[in-house]
């Protein structure tokens, strides 16, 4: 079984690179989405992410329970969760314990057998945010990202659509 995280920053292209990696693994690929689709802009980049993966996927929404998503799903062709920070961020607003979670899920991956894909956003290459709920969130996320990334069979970063191999 392969753990891949695919990190980088907005629109940099690691959704596309993370579906190319899906495909690559045998069976119908799973799309594990962690997007609510709660305004026309989120409904429009949902859309336009489905457009581009075609019909072939299964498609799962899963804004919460990731963990239970990934063991129903296992045993089938590869799963790309899209996306981890997004998963952060429904977890942080329904005041759930993320921590936990994202312990959970790093614990719950090695015994998995088909392959998982994360995608997750590198939040922390900017300036240090104004407020204390976007710092909270900004840190939360190097966190988690660290924690998945030290578990991963392979990391890339990907920067205008190229990836670089970190791990």
């Amino acid at each position: 079984m392969a753990v891949i995280l695919i990190t980088g920053g907005a629109r940099s292209g690691k959704s596309k690179r993370a579906e190319i990696r899906t495909r690559a693994f045998p069976g119908q690929p799973v799309y594990v989405a962690t997007a609510e689709a709660l305004d026309a802009e989120m409904e429009a980049r949902i859309a336009t992410h489905r457009a581009r993966r075609g019909t072939d996927w299964i498609e799962r929404e899963v804004p919460l329970d990731l963990v239970p998503a990934l063991a129903a799903s296992d045993g089938g062709g590869a799963r790309l969760v899209d996306c981890l920070t997004l998963w952060l961020s429904n977890l942080m607003h329904a005041e759930r314990n993320w921590e936990r979670e994202v312990t959970e899920l790093a614990t719950a991956l090695p015994r998995l057998k088909s392959p998982v894909v994360f995608v997750t956003n590198e939040v922390g290459l900017g300036i240090v945010p104004d407020n204390a709920l976007a710092r909270s969130y900004r840190d939360a996320a190097g966190i988690m990202n660290q924690t998945i990334a030290a578990i991963a069979d392979e990391v890339e970063f990907v920067v205008a659509g190229l990836p670089m191999k970190l791990k």
